[in-house]
């Protein structure tokens, strides 16, 4: 059965390499919205799960559809992709000599045999930057061109050396939590004997 991930992220292609997964990559053009109405976990699972719905109905056939979305979130604020240079200097600043929640959610949709089923859950983890000097923040974003980044860094990177500690799973925080996509994965290989 074919796997496709619904997203462009080079990290989420990385990760699944790095799971031994064989896929492919249909980027998703899901409406990724807050609403407002939604807890923070709600609305990233929501965001997941419209990422994955959206390719699901422009594909057919046995296939596994994997979505998923990244919040970075400090005092109640959320913080995404940022628009441009000044929005990741802020960004940074804001982040920097604090601790900030990561909250990656995971959509798995499934269609086997005409047999459909949807697998949706998130995980968090605690990140803990150093004190970062305005030279710093200068230089990464020369370097590291976070625009495509939550939070506007990447913790596999150059930036590694400005995070002091992190309390959960790695790839929660590189956009997608390969121990939860493995239980899942592990799941539909029981229920529709799939060889990956």
């Amino acid at each position: 059965m074919k796997i496709i991930l619904a997203s462009q992220s080079p990290m989420r292609k990385e990760l699944l390499k790095q799971m031994g997964l064989t896929f492919d990559v249909i980027v998703s053009n899901a409406d990724e919205t807050l609403d407002k109405g939604l807890s923070l976990e709600e609305q990233s699972k929501k965001i997941a799960y419209l990422k994955a719905k959206t390719v699901f109905n422009e594909t057919d056939g046995d296939r596994i559809i994997i979505g998923a979305d990244t919040l970075i979130i400090k005092d109640n604020k959320t913080y995404g992709k940022p628009k441009n240079k000044q929005d990741s200097i802020d960004m940074l600043n804001k982040l920097k000599n604090t601790c900030h929640t990561v909250i990656t959610s995971i959509c798995v949709l499934v269609e086997k045999d005409g047999k459909y089923k949807e697998y949706l859950d998130y995980d968090t983890t605690r990140v803990y930057f150093k004190d970062i000097t305005e030279e710093e923040i200068l230089n990464w974003i020369e370097v590291g061109k976070p625009y495509y980044l939550a939070g506007g860094y990447a913790i596999r990177s150059q930036f590694c050396v400005f995070i002091d500690k992190i309390d959960g799973n790695i790839t929660t925080i590189q956009g997608l939590p390969t121990h939860k996509l493995y239980d899942i994965l592990k799941d539909i290989n029981k229920t529709h004997e799939v060889k990956s």
